[in-house]
């Protein structure tokens, strides 16, 4: 069976869509040929978003794992790791002098990240996972971006590694960056980078056309060499498990919900439903900034809503199949067309209708609706919003069963498989 070398910063006990990804991918890649080996970082050494100690029990027996310490930057850059600007700004951003400083030193002295204090030792520990597990094929993926670097390193002491490069989001465009107050010089150098690793590595994979589009655009002669393979869901995950339907009309938020998450237009159309006696519950599971919770209070009786806190992932899917209607919502921002959260495969799977805020010509509207799971509304969309809830109140919707199989890990995973054949 053929070696893969699978570099990640996130693994379980880490939690997300990072995690979840090639938590899957190494899951399945043994059915087609090819054994994972994974490298990542020790947990006591690591800054994780979340938690899921529940992921520790999905790895497979045989799977082998190696983890080395770090340098935590994190602890310079700030002791109470709570309020270090993290990807996603899961909580409002700290706009105090103290806060601000915080982040033009994430910005300028972290390139590309504070998590590149990893790096010496993972490359370390690669070059002996190499030597001495003959490896020939390794795949760097991201964020954190400073993951990329090693594969950078790897390839330039051992040029005929086959390295494929995973970009989960973009780098030097994600839609906080500017929050980080990086100097011009400070952006030539991540962007010089961000084009090294894309010119250099054989492959690059990513998770949406539109983000195949925007690495394309970065540098000449690389759109061939792109693929996209999205994220997905494990039919394993639902196992045990059945959809039920709540007494009460329930529409279920599953996630970070941060300031840069338009909710004004939902919440107008939800009260203006609920002052015509339409009983209705808008239950978050997951952290909501105080800022977000505050408008939503003053929007919603109290009776309407339910705040859940960070539950781990086996309990999300329970709550994803206790729900009427599934609520997605892109950030607001330049890139929002080529955002794809992780939860939205899982949201299809469930087979519960979904209502998706953001661009309507955006790559998670194009999967609703290929997947013919729901619809999506522009962000102040009141009334389109208020007549499809209305309408889901005695209608049903019924999913394109072939399309939602192509989002299953298995099937994916299939993909990854055949980029590493067609790198023999």
């Amino acid at each position: 069976m053929n070696k893969v070398l699978i570099i990640t910063y996130y693994w379980p006990p880490g939690s997300g869509a990072g995690v979840q990804r090639w938590l899957k991918f190494s899951k399945y890649l043994p059915e087609f040929g090819w054994q994972p080996l994974v490298l990542t970082i020790d947990p006591d050494f690591a800054t994780y978003p979340a938690i899921d100690n529940t992921l520790i029990k999905e790895l497979p027996d045989d799977i082998k794992v190696w983890k080395t310490k770090a340098t935590d930057y994190f602890k310079l850059y700030d002791k109470d790791k709570s309020k270090i600007p993290a990807a996603g700004f899961a909580n409002s951003v700290d706009d105090t002098l103290k806060g601000k400083l915080l982040r033009f030193v994430r910005g300028n002295f972290f390139i590309p990240d504070p998590r590149r204090g990893w790096n010496k030792y993972a490359f370390k520990k690669a070059c002996e996972l190499i030597e001495d597990e003959g490896i020939k094929y390794i795949i760097t993926t991201s964020p954190p971006h400073s993951t990329q670097l090693v594969g950078l390193k790897l390839r330039k002491k051992y040029p005929e590694i086959k390295w494929i490069a995973d970009l989960r989001d973009p780098w030097t465009d994600i839609y906080y960056y500017d929050q980080f107050y990086p100097s011009f010089i400070s952006k030539a150098i991540d962007r010089n980078l961000e084009k090294k690793v894309l010119k250099t590595c054989d492959r690059i994979i990513t998770v949406g056309k539109s983000l195949k589009n925007h690495f394309s655009s970065k540098t000449g002669g690389i759109q061939n060499k792109i693929e996209v393979i999205t994220n997905g869901f494990d039919d394993d995950d639902f196992t045990g498990y059945t959809a039920s339907e709540p007494e009460k009309f329930t529409i279920s938020y599953i996630g970070t919900l941060s300031d840069s998450y338009p909710v004004n237009g939902l919440l107008e159309a939800l009260n203006k439903l609920s002052n015509e006696e339409f009983e209705l519950k808008l239950r978050f599971v997951g952290t909501v900034s105080k800022k977000q919770k505050d408008l939503i209070h003053s929007k919603l009786k109290e009776s309407d809503l339910e705040f859940v806190h960070y539950v781990d992932h086996a309990s999300a899917i329970k709550y994803m199949l206790d729900t009427t209607l599934l609520l997605l919502i892109i950030p607001d921002h330049v890139s929002s067309k080529s955002i794809i959260t992780g939860k939205i495969f899982e949201y299809i799977a469930t087979g519960k209708p979904i209502i998706c805020i953001g661009p309507e010509d955006g790559d998670a509207a194009g999967i609703i609706n290929e997947a013919g799971s729901g619809k999506t509304f522009k962000y102040d969309d009141e009334k389109g919003i208020y007549n499809f809830v209305k309408y889901l109140k005695v209608n049903e919707i019924t999913s394109n069963k072939i399309s939602v199989s192509g989002f299953n890990r298995k099937n994916l995973t299939a993909k990854i498989a055949s980029i590493l054949r067609d790198l023999y």
